[in-house]
């Protein structure tokens, strides 16, 4: 039965025999053979379940080693899922058997899921990868995984065998894309076959173990709707950003880690018409554009030689020449800032990017560091003028205590008073109390300031109604 998957072997069948390890090949561990009825001894008493566990990865260490002995694994590719999984079953069966070892039918179920995980995909993070309900997968070493789940983290059972398997994991990931990560490049950032954003770093930079960072990308794009309804903003904030990003306005979405930012960046993106050339520019590939004529460009890390590498700036520079309408960057870091500005300022309105930051005048800051970090000397007036042309919208998204994310503040950038930018705050979060379960308690809000730009939404026939700048008060 599927014949095709297995290695070719001589006109006479030998039985599988567990090989002994070569001793020049210090990268193999030494194979041990497993008893069927003998649990290791260990100095305290061990539970049930504990030396079951135990006694299922060593099976599934050996069997794991077994299958690939067996496998042909230059036809997995081409391999139906329900066919390898039979497959699998069928090989672990009879080297069950040629081992003496008896499995209860919960247990081999278990041993035929973890191998076929261990094969075709990444082991011990197959289960969290397809919980819907995972947003982040965090490993601190072998042996703490944990994850986040509505904002809050927590320890799950999930563990590795030992470093080297971790290790073997997260090669595995790098490698299927082109990188690498060793103890020369200790830390590297890459993408799932899904697009979740994949980072790793190992020893020896990472001391107790190799630490991975997975986030996980949603198939399903949240619209605005559904943050509407998630409480991530209100329907008179959805109905002003529609008009801010249909009308071009140049929009930066701020904030911490985790807090949204992509996610905004996304939904605010399906205001942009569907007739606009869009160019995208990113590190790694998240953004989900729902447009027609949508460019999508990712930089490059330098190989192995330091040469070839790809930056965000040369892709932003050579994006100028390809006639976008738009440029959305997918976070602003370093000295692409510059041709961000100017690409803001000369022609290109309606661009979007991100960028780390705690409110709105802290992300202008920001800005203006990374200018001066660019390499370009400018006067600092010159500079703000440069931002203050080029930036007409900041959107603070935060992620708050209690997990919820929620953009907390709208601020317009109205142009330069003296040597200082002028701002204005046109809607925000305002939080009122603390449930006793921690869950913030707090509304939306109008600061009651008329946008600075609702004339340019008149002309461009968003004539919103006055009464959504008015302050409203918390039920």
């Amino acid at each position: 039965m599927f014949a095709k998957y297995k290695k070719p072997t001589a006109a006479t069948p030998v039985p599988a025999a567990v090989p002994e390890a070569d001793p020049a090949d210090s990268a193999r561990v030494r194979r041990k053979p497993i008893a069927a009825d003998k649990a290791a001894a260990t100095p305290e008493p061990v539970s049930k379940d504990v030396k079951r566990r135990q006694r299922l990865d060593e099976i599934k260490t050996e069997m794991h080693h077994r299958l690939l002995d067996n496998l042909n694994l230059s036809a997995l590719e081409s391999a139906k899922e329900s066919e390898l999984r039979a497959e699998i079953t069928a090989i672990v069966s009879e080297q069950l058997g040629e081992m003496g070892v008896v499995l209860n039918r919960e247990d081999r179920q278990t041993l035929n899921v973890e191998l076929f995980d261990e094969v075709t995909g990444l082991g011990p993070l197959e289960p969290l990868l397809k919980d819907p309900d995972i947003a982040d997968i965090l490993i601190n070493g072998p042996n703490r995984v944990f994850v986040e789940r509505k904002g809050k983290l927590s320890l799950t059972d999930v563990q590795f065998k030992d470093e080297r398997h971790l290790l073997r994991i997260i090669d595995k990931i790098v490698s299927a894309v082109g990188r690498r990560v060793d103890e020369s490049n200790p830390y590297v950032d890459a993408r799932l076959k899904d697009g979740s954003r994949f980072n790793a770093m190992v020893p020896p930079v990472a001391v107790d173990g190799s630490l991975v960072s997975i986030r996980k990308f949603k198939k399903d794009k949240l619209g605005i709707d559904d943050l509407v309804r998630f409480g991530a903003f209100s329907e008179e904030m959805a109905a002003y950003l529609q008009a801010a990003v249909s009308t071009r306005l140049n929009v930066i979405v701020s904030g911490g880690t985790g807090s949204g930012k992509t996610t905004t960046l996304n939904a605010l993106s399906s205001f942009i018409d569907d007739k606009e050339r869009v160019l995208t520019i990113e590190d790694t590939a998240e953004l989900q554009l729902q447009q027609t004529h949508v460019g999508r460009m990712e930089s490059r890390p330098p190989n192995v030689e330091g040469k070839g590498a790809v930056t965000q700036r040369d892709c932003l520079r050579n994006a100028l020449r390809m006639r976008p309408d738009r440029i959305i960057v997918g976070e602003t870091r370093g000295e692409e800032v510059i041709d961000m500005l100017q690409a803001m300022n000369t022609g290109h309105d309606g661009s979007m990017t991100t960028i780390h930051a705690n409110n709105a005048r802290d992300a202008v800051s920001r800005l203006e560091n990374m200018v001066a970090m660019s390499g370009i000397e400018m006067p600092l007036k010159a500079v703000r003028a440069q931002v203050a042309s080029a930036v007409n919208l900041i959107v603070q998204a935060s992620r708050l205590q209690d997990g919820s994310r929620r953009m907390v503040s709208i601020t317009e950038l109205t142009g330069m008073e003296g040597e200082v930018i002028s701002m204005q705050e046109v809607f925000r979060f305002q939080r009122t109390g603390l449930k006793p379960d921690g869950t913030i308690i707090g509304h939306f809000t109008a600061c009651g300031v008329r946008s600075h730009y609702a004339e340019r939404f008149k002309q461009w026939g968003y004539d919103l109604p006055n009464s959504i700048y008015e302050p409203t008060l918390g039920h």
